[in-house]
C-alpha cells in the first residue's frame, strides 16, 4: 500500500500563463516495526495538466468527430489522464515523468515537485447551464504487472481577455538587474509575466471615469444615473447613483441586478436564433418614493467567470435595471414647521404604474488568483492510496 498526496503550494487557483507548481508525496505508511511491513515499489510517475469541455446536447450542436480509437480501452499501461471523464479533452500539457522504479520502505516517504506553465491559449474554467470548462492536474502512476492508477487535483483558470497591450517593453534585455543579486533576479524574472498582467489589470479596472445616463419611459423622465466606472474585476462592488429630483414621472421602486449572458456562437446552435442564458449573481432592490437620491453598491463575486470568448461560447456581462413608476403625478406629505404634534402620513391604497427595464453592459475581469483562492471551492490538494 502506498499513499499519494498531491498538494498546490500557492493554491487552487491560477492565471493563465502563470507557473503552477505541485507537491506529491508518496508514502509506505507502514510502519517498520510491525511484523508485515515490507517494501513498496512503483514503476513510474507522470504528472500533467488537462481540460476537459462538457457541452449539453440540447443546446449546443458539435461536429463529429468520428471514430477515434481509444488506446486505453484495450491496454492498461497507457496513461490516457482524461480515461472516465466526461466530455471531451480540449486540452492537455506533455505528461512529465517524475520518476522510475521507486522503492520504498516502511515509514519512508519521497516529495516530488512538479511545475508547468498554464497555458495561454485555453479557455477559462467555467460552468454554464450549457457549457463548462474543467481543469485537473492529473498524476499517472502504476506499480508492475497492474493497472494505472490516476490521481486528480481540480483547479481553476483565469484567463485575460480583451486587456490592451502593456506600455512597458517586454524584452527581457532592456529590463534592470541587479549582477549582485542573481537569484533574486532570477526569481523575479520568472515572476514577471504574472505582475506585469497584474498591474495592467489593477491600471484598467482602477480607472474612474463617470458615465450619467437620463433614465425615461414613454410619459417623461424618471432619474438621472450615474456610474463610476464600466470596467470591473472579480471582488470589486458596483457603486452607482440615482437622482431622482430632477425626475418628471415619480419612481416607486428600482432593482439593480448582475448578470451574466452565456451565447452560444451562431455556428454551434442547436437551434436558430436561440435564446441567451441569463443568470444572476446579486441584486439590490429599494423602494425610493419621494426620494430625492438614492445608491446602490453590488459585489461582483470572487468565484464567477469573468467575460470570455471561445469558438463555441462566449460570456459577457450586464447590469439589469428594472423600474416601478406611477402614471401620475404623487403629492409628498406636507410637515408644518411648528406642528408639535406626531402626524403619521398613509400612502395611496391604489397607484397605476408601470414598469421597464434596463440592460447596461460592463466588463468584467479577472482578479489577483492568490486573492480568488481564499473563496475557491476547491482545496488544491487530494490523494489516494493505491
Amino acid at each position: 500500500m502506498i499513499e499519494v498526496v498531491a498538494s498546490m503550494a500557492r493554491g487552487p487557483v491560477f492565471l493563465a500563463g502563470e507557473l503552477m507548481e505541485c507537491l506529491i508525496t508518496f508514502t509506505n505508511p507502514m510502519s517498520h516495526l510491525s511484523t508485515s511491513a515490507s517494501s513498496e515499489m512503483l514503476a513510474w510517475a507522470s504528472a500533467q495538466i488537462h481540460c476537459q469541455f462538457h457541452a449539453s446536447e440540447n443546446r449546443v450542436a458539435l461536429p463529429t468527430q468520428g471514430n477515434k480509437h481509444d488506446v486505453q480501452a484495450e491496454s492498461n499501461t497507457v496513461l490516457v489522464p482524461s480515461r472516465g471523464e466526461r466530455g471531451q479533452c480540449v486540452l492537455d500539457t506533455p505528461p512529465k515523468i517524475l520518476f522510475c522504479d521507486l522503492r520504498l520502505d516502511p515509514g519512508e516517504s519521497k516529495t516530488y515537485s512538479y511545475s508547468e506553465i498554464v497555458p495561454i491559449d485555453g479557455p477559462p474554467s467555467y460552468r454554464g447551464q450549457a457549457v463548462k470548462y474543467v481543469y485537473k492536474l492529473t498524476i499517472g502512476c502504476q506499480r508492475v504487472n497492474s493497472p494505472i492508477k490516476l490521481l486528480r487535483v481540480p483547479f481553476r483558470v483565469l484567463v485575460l481577455q480583451g486587456m490592451p497591450e502593456p506600455p512597458f517593453p517586454q524584452d527581457e534585455d532592456v529590463c534592470p538587474s541587479n549582477p549582485f543579486l542573481e537569484e533574486e533576479e532570477a526569481s523575479r524574472r520568472d515572476a514577471r509575466p504574472l505582475e506585469r498582467a497584474l498591474d495592467m489589470l489593477m491600471i484598467t479596472t482602477s480607472r474612474r471615469c463617470p458615465h450619467m445616463f437620463n433614465i425615461t419611459n414613454m410619459r417623461g423622465k424618471v432619474a438621472k444615473f450615474c456610474i463610476f466606472k464600466m470596467v470591473y474585476r472579480l471582488g470589486e462592488d458596483i457603486v452607482g447613483t440615482f437622482n431622482f429630483s430632477e425626475g418628471d414621472i415619480p419612481c416607486l421602486q428600482y432593482s439593480v441586478s448582475i448578470q451574466s449572458e452565456e451565447e452560444i456562437q451562431q455556428l454551434h446552435q442547436r437551434h436558430p436564433g436561440q435564446i441567451l442564458s441569463v443568470t444572476g449573481h446579486g441584486r439590490h432592490m429599494e423602494s425610493c418614493l419621494h426620494t430625492a437620491s438614492s445608491h446602490f453598491s453590488l459585489p461582483i463575486p470572487l468565484n464567477v467567470t469573468p467575460g470570455f470568448s471561445t469558438d463555441i461560447v462566449m460570456l459577457r456581462w450586464r447590469l439589469h435595471f428594472e423600474f416601478v413608476t406611477a402614471r401620475e403625478p404623487m403629492e409628498p406629505p406636507t410637515v408644518l414647521q411648528n406642528q408639535s404634534e406626531v402626524t403619521v402620513w398613509a400612502g395611496a391604497e391604489h397607484v397605476d404604474v408601470d414598469t421597464f427595464s434596463w440592460d447596461l453592459p460592463i466588463k468584467v475581469f479577472p482578479t489577483n488568483p492568490a486573492l480568488a483562492s481564499y473563496m475557491s471551492h476547491f482545496s488544491g490538494t487530494n490523494s489516494i492510496t493505491i
